[in-house]
């Protein structure tokens, strides 16, 4: 650990040792990561992969920590945080070109200020591009897949690629980048033309209906659990599920399935992940007993070892 912390701050790219991961996930949950880095390019993320790999230390790579629940033990290994040097963005015609990680909300209102339509369901959404594009997110049954020319990304060697957008796997909240083997880097959407006004007012309806739905004042993931076709057809959506069985004000320490919408689990103050783990234990073993099915998680775990799996994965 020392001799990889010694190489990466000669190479003078950003480290910090012992960082904490609350600080870096929307559910404020998560212990202390060995090295938190934040490389300013591309060539910096190739020199830190390298680092750590001769090391044989795990790393992952985060965004603004969205969709991710951290382990109360932290990663013992490194944390690669893609940030405000990977924010940039440009827009030519109908195309727009955007690095990993561009922030999702400001992405969707710069494209209305254009004229450019197709982030609208984007607009509420509190995460940067490269997460979105690895949970193929969005919202109202559109998901950005439906607009992705290409996608660059780096693989676990430090070996940059690209792949068409009709390679890249989307389906229901899923792609390729989700196996850890994967880095988006940068991507190039197609939006289509439009007036600013209709495409401001779409946003407007969207963020109002979610401030109206979403337990938006305490800390959560967003939607915790996807959907299942099968649940979908015979239960409905998976809030309105854990609300017919009974769970919503369901609490385990300081987690607590919230009272506003069942899909979303807040953290009440001093929620830890063992409380979250435990209490998506609970809730999915109930929706077994009820609905005779599995429902999955739409939520990614970072273990110890720093690997991302759907959280369901690893109870």
């Amino acid at each position: 650990m020392k001799k990889a912390l010694s190489r990466l701050l000669a190479a003078e790219v950003p480290v910090v040792e012992g960082e904490s991961l609350k600080r870096h996930c929307t559910w404020r949950i998560g212990g202390l990561a060995d090295l938190f880095i934040e490389p300013r390019s591309v060539e910096e993320i190739r020199l830190t992969v390298e680092i750590l790999n001769e090391r044989g230390l795990p790393w992952v790579v985060i965004g603004r920590g969205s969709n991710l629940l951290f382990d109360d033990q932290g990663v013992r290994g490194a944390v690669i945080k893609l940030g405000r040097a990977f924010s940039q963005v440009s827009f030519d015609g109908e195309t727009v070109r955007g690095c990993a990680g561009v922030w999702i909300p400001s992405l969707a209102r710069r494209s209305a200020s254009l004229g450019l339509s197709g982030l609208e369901h984007m607009v509420g959404i509190p995460g940067t591009l490269g997460g979105v594009i690895a949970m193929n997110g969005g919202s109202l049954r559109q998901n950005i897949g439906q607009v992705v020319d290409w996608v660059t990304y780096m693989d676990r060697e430090g070996t940059v690629h690209r792949l068409d957008g009709s390679g890249c796997g989307f389906s229901y909240r899923s792609s390729c980048f989700q196996d850890s083997s994967k880095v988006v880097l940068e991507a190039q959407l197609s939006l289509k033309r439009s007036s600013s006004v209709p495409v401001r007012e779409e946003m407007v309806q969207v963020l109002k209906e979610r401030k109206a739905k979403f337990p938006l004042s305490l800390p959560n993931c967003g939607s915790v659990f996807s959907n299942d076709p099968e649940i979908h057809r015979e239960w409905g959506p998976p809030g309105k599920v854990v609300e017919t069985c009974g769970l919503k004000g369901l609490r385990i320490g300081d987690a607590k399935v919230s009272e506003k919408h069942a899909n979303f689990i807040v953290n009440l103050g001093e929620a830890t992940s063992v409380d979250v783990m435990s209490l998506i234990r609970v809730v999915r073993r109930v929706i077994h007993d009820v609905t005779g099915r599995e429902i999955p998680c739409e939520v990614r775990y970072v273990s110890p070892s720093g690997w991302v799996v759907a959280l369901h994965k690893s109870l």
